[in-house]
């Protein structure tokens, strides 16, 4: 994975603590035009698990016996009772056995009796059906086809992605499909079973046991590297590995050890303290999820003048999220400020105003006031729009009385 890198317009003293900004090119960022009309409609925001990236796909046929489930959805019925005896064999028919033979008969003579009712109000229903007409039958049927025509939001699917092929999560229909590259949208697969969230579960288990092992083999290795995580892909014999590093670390005699021991493909990525915190995820000053955690994985470039702008302290640890880096809200609220600062004086601008020379001390664009400083000591908070640059200099206007 390639990471480039870029200076922040940082005082020397800052520099020192934040170090340098990863993210990713401008020009990678920059959106190239589109032909929308030919892509496939609709088209889905996807997010992997274990990285919370998200990547465009979409899904060829929906067919009306499929059906997608959330995550909430799958673990109430992987606790379902049959659900979770899922192999077929004799003494699972009777699924709790608890109290005795004669409780198990009861049950099972109940569950007919339910059994034979839903088989007389289905064929009751049917009569029904077939004496309103054709017409009747119709409407049913379009009314089941529109209502599975869109995946719903937080379903679970199955879909390729950059790292293979594995269980990943429907974040919604993309309605602005001008930053939706052709060239990298996949296709899903199918909707997620519980089957394949039983597995998705065990490689949680076996991810722990993976990662300690891992561990290990780097510390023996004594490699300067940070283990982040380790996941199993759902359909494809991998594991992969985050880790971060200061440098390019050589960890090829890593890899043959980690292949002798779990007998599968391995993969290392080394990446940005940035996507670290992305994948582990966390709490932001704001008390909040951290934004490249659960609101947003492009990291895009934040620098010291967006702090400035807005008149933050450049104390580098009230600017800082937990991966040492700016905050990467700072740039959401900057093109606001920069529009409203084009008609606002900056600091240190100097006009005269009751027959005295005042300075700007502070400016402040959410609430479009100015705080002034006069050579007689006074200090006065004014309107902003009582100011205008008029003939090369700015020129306080009386209020109307």
């Amino acid at each position: 994975m390639s990471i480039e890198y870029n200076d922040h317009e940082l005082p020397e003293d800052i520099l020192d603590i934040l170090g340098e900004e990863e993210f990713e090119s401008p020009k990678a960022l920059k959106p190239k035009p589109k032909d929308t009309e030919n892509l496939p409609q609709p088209i889905y925001r996807l997010k992997t698990l274990h990285s919370n990236e998200t990547f465009h796909a979409y899904y060829v046929s929906l067919d009306n016996n499929e059906h997608f489930m959330t995550l909430c959805e799958l673990e109430a019925a992987l606790a379902g009772p049959r659900q979770a005896n899922h192999d077929t064999s004799p003494s699972e028919e009777v699924w709790n056995c608890k109290h005795g033979a004669a409780s198990a008969v009861a049950e099972a003579l109940q569950a007919e009796a339910i059994q034979e009712e839903a088989i007389k109000a289905e064929s009751i229903q049917e009569e029904a059906i077939q004496e309103e007409g054709i017409q009747g039958e119709v409407i049913q049927a379009d009314a089941i086809h529109a209502k599975s025509e869109i995946i719903p939001n937080r379903a679970l699917v199955i879909s390729p992605t950059k790292y293979g092929k594995d269980l990943v999560m429907v974040l919604g229909v993309v309605h602005d499909l001008s930053m939706v590259n052709a060239d990298e949208l996949v296709a899903i697969e199918r909707p997620a079973t519980v089957d394949d969230f039983r597995r998705y579960l065990d490689n949680l288990e076996h991810e722990e046991e993976t990662f300690a092992k891992c561990r290990e083999c780097i510390e023996a290795h004594n490699l300067p590297m940070k283990l982040i995580s380790a996941h199993c892909l759902l359909e494809d014999s991998k594991i992969l590995f985050f880790f971060t590093a200061e440098s390019r670390v050589d960890f090829r005699d890593l890899v043959k050890d980690l292949v002798g021991i779990f007998h599968a493909r391995i993969e290392l990525r080394q990446i940005g303290v940035r996507d670290e915190a992305r994948v582990t995820g966390g709490a932001g000053v704001c008390g909040r999820i951290l934004c490249c955690h659960g609101l947003s994985d492009k990291l895009n470039p934040v620098s010291i003048k967006m702090a400035k702008d807005q008149n933050l302290s450049l104390n580098s640890v009230k600017i800082s999220g937990p991966c040492g880096r700016l905050l990467c809200c700072l740039s959401y609220e900057h093109q606001f400020y920069r529009d409203a600062r084009r008609e606002l004086p900056n600091e240190g601008v100097r006009f005269t105003y009751d027959g005295t020379l005042f300075k700007v001390i502070e400016v402040n664009a959410l609430l479009n006031k100015i705080r002034i400083s006069g050579e007689d000591g006074r200090i006065l908070d004014m309107d902003a729009a009582r100011l205008k640059y008029l003939d090369g200099h700015w020129t306080v206007i009386e209020e109307d009385d």
